[in-house]
Order: structure tokens, then C-alpha cells, then sequence
């Protein structure tokens, strides 16, 4: 098998093992990973439009995010209201239900970086970080995560 082949189906694999996990383990907080990955993205970055949720969604759980925030609004997660400059465009926000699913939610993402961080140590990880970046550079999913990574970093250099 040549040597890309294995990259292409050792990153399918990851993928597939690290979704399956995860979706074991916020089984007890009744969520899926898309809905937890809305979840924490709000925590992040609300209050926020959902198309610039939809910017930040890396997820491919086969749901627009429209479906997804109605189902966490429906769940009481989430709420959904008119702009106070425009009403055509909605603002989301974590409801206090939300805020505290929210936490489960980082409680148990931080459970799984402790695991990664345990497998990947210094250059090792930053060769591999930058090797997935260059990977996914200009596609969906990767200009999602792009954007978020930006959005954090003008956050906490005070930029926003």
C-alpha cells in the first residue's frame, strides 16, 4: 500500500474512532457531537448570527445548522431572537440550560485533548498539526476551522 494511500485511510480511521468516542461519551449528556460542537461554539463566540455559526461548523453530521440550532433551541439550549438593529437577522445565544450543557461539554473534550496530548509531545505535534492544516487548507471543513482559530486568537488579543 503506498504511503499515502495509508495517510489517506489512517486519517479516515481517526476520524471514524474519534467520532465514535466521543459520541459514547456525551451519550450521558444527550447530545451528538454536531449538537456539542454548536454547543461550544456559542460558548465561545456568542451572542452570533447562525450563518456565522455556520462559518465556524466543522462538524459533517449531514444537518444544516439551521436543523441543528432548532433542535437545541426546541432542547431549551439555545436561544433564538430578532436583531436589535435588524429583526431579519437572528442572534443566538446559550440559554443557562445551555451554558451548563455547554460545560459537560468541555469537561469531556478535555478528557479527550488529556488523551491526545498523552499520544502527541512538543515538535512531534506541531509537525502533525501543520501537516493536517496543509491538508485541508481551502476546504469546507478546514476554512471552518480556519476561521474559528482566528476568531479565538482576535478574542484573546483583544482584536474584536
Amino acid at each position: 500500500m503506498r504511503r499515502a494511500e495509508q495517510i489517506r485511510y489512517l486519517a479516515l480511521a481517526v476520524q471514524r474512532e474519534g467520532n465514535r468516542q466521543l459520541t459514547e461519551l456525551l451519550r450521558p449528556v444527550g447530545l451528538t457531537p454536531a449538537q456539542s460542537e454548536v454547543l461550544r461554539i456559542l460558548g465561545d463566540h456568542a451572542p452570533m448570527t447562525l450563518r456565522e455559526l455556520g462559518r465556524m461548523l466543522v462538524c459533517d453530521s449531514g444537518e444544516n445548522p439551521s436543523r441543528l440550532v432548532d433542535k437545541l433551541v426546541s432542547r431549551g439550549f439555545v436561544d433564538r431572537r430578532p436583531g436589535v438593529e435588524d429583526r431579519r437577522r437572528v442572534v443566538l445565544t446559550l440559554t443557562p440550560d445551555g451554558r451548563a450543557r455547554e460545560a459537560d461539554v468541555r469537561a469531556i473534550e478535555g478528557g479527550v485533548y488529556d488523551a491526545i496530548d498523552a499520544v502527541f509531545a512538543g515538535a512531534e505535534a506541531d509537525t502533525l498539526v501543520a501537516s493536517l492544516r496543509t491538508m485541508v487548507a481551502g476546504s469546507p471543513a478546514g476554512t471552518a476551522l480556519a476561521t474559528r482559530i482566528a476568531a479565538e486568537h482576535a478574542e484573546s488579543s483583544g482584536t474584536v
